[in-house]
């Protein structure tokens, strides 16, 4: 997809997601066979429902249909939420990761996996799970020294509520 399209789909669909209290986080396009596929990846604060999918997909197509913004050849729409599994790359993005672990990379070729307890603007407070027995530990790190940074989905965890009961 060329520059052009992309910036004039996302002014395009970004009123119609915001109006829904949602943040157009990306849109692709890719060839599906014959057709195309446009991809559009939107989040929330508190997350985003099936059901929230299913009804900005309806508003989206029937917006698109009104423009030529896809043109004439077919395309298959799909609407979904970022997944577990997305880099972390917006200060939003950080801020929705609190209480979560993550994966960084820093700047400095490093590597640390800690929980995000804080965000502000310059960076984050961390706990860094204790090793062995040991106790976890304090850290602060800024945004200028993470390269990458992706949560870790954790499975076993225990629930806050849990660990109160």
């Amino acid at each position: 997809m060329s520059t052009t399209q992309s910036d004039r789909l996302r002014g395009l669909l970004e009123p119609l997601v915001a109006a829904k209290g949602l943040d157009l986080e990306e849109i692709e396009t890719s060839k599906a066979g014959k057709r195309r596929m446009l991809r559009i990846i939107v989040d929330s604060d508190e997350g985003v429902e099936l059901d929230a999918c299913a009804e900005l997909s309806r508003e989206v197509s029937d917006l698109l249909d009104e423009t030529d913004a896809m043109g004439e050849d077919e395309y298959v729409l799909e609407v979904s939420s970022p997944g577990a599994d997305r880099p972390l790359t917006e200060h939003r993005h950080y801020i929705r990761a609190t209480g979560r672990l993550v994966k960084f990379q820093t700047s400095d070729g490093g590597e640390l996996i800690a929980r995000i307890l804080d965000v502000d603007d310059e960076g984050m407070d961390l706990e860094v799970p204790g090793v062995k027995g040991r106790k976890a530990t304090a850290r602060r790190i800024a945004f200028t020294d993470i390269a990458k940074a992706r949560v870790e989905i954790e499975f076993n965890r225990k629930d806050k509520k849990e660990e109160e009961a």
